[in-house]
């Protein structure tokens, strides 16, 4: 979890910067925010250092690598203790095809962003992992026909 630091201007373009070209070389990012090269390393150190930064990754088509299915499933659980809670976040943890998992308000506790290879693959974890898993009452899934908006970056501050 980040630590609390105090953002500037120079900072939230600098971030801006790296969520849209995270393998800008320094010298190039130091240009586009008027810094001088070691300046502008020692602000990246500092946002990594404080957890600002939690990393880098490239963004790997799913298509290319035959992940031609993703679904957003939505989970209901029967009870809502600490156990079943624990429990179920323990077991998303192990399985591969959910690439995100968020508890969520309202009449269904978490929605699981599911990308497998094809509906055969989605319906051996839907039968062998996800109804298999103890303390699931109800799901609900709903296919991706096509992503309209695909992910960019935080909405970070003008600063």
């Amino acid at each position: 979890m980040a630590e609390s630091i105090d953002l500037d201007r120079t900072d939230l373009r600098l971030l801006a910067l790296l969520q849209q070209q995270g393998r800008a070389a320094n010298t190039e990012l130091a240009a586009q925010v008027n810094l001088s090269p070691s300046a502008c390393l020692r602000r990246i150190q500092r946002l990594e250092g404080a957890g600002v930064i939690a990393g880098y990754a490239a963004r790997v088509d799913p298509q290319s690598v035959g992940l031609g299915l993703q679904a957003f499933v939505r989970v209901q659980l029967e009870k809502h203790g600490q156990y079943s809670i624990d429990h179920f976040a323990e077991s998303v943890q192990g399985w591969d095809e959910v690439v995100t998992c968020h508890a969520l308000t309202g009449d269904m506790d978490y929605l699981l962003h599911i990308v497998v290879q094809d509906l055969e693959h989605f319906s051996r974890f839907l039968l062998d992992k996800l109804l298999n898993a103890t303390g699931v009452a109800d799901v609900n899934s709903s296919f991706v026909l096509r992503t309209v908006k695909a992910f960019g970056g935080l909405p970070l501050p003008k600063g």
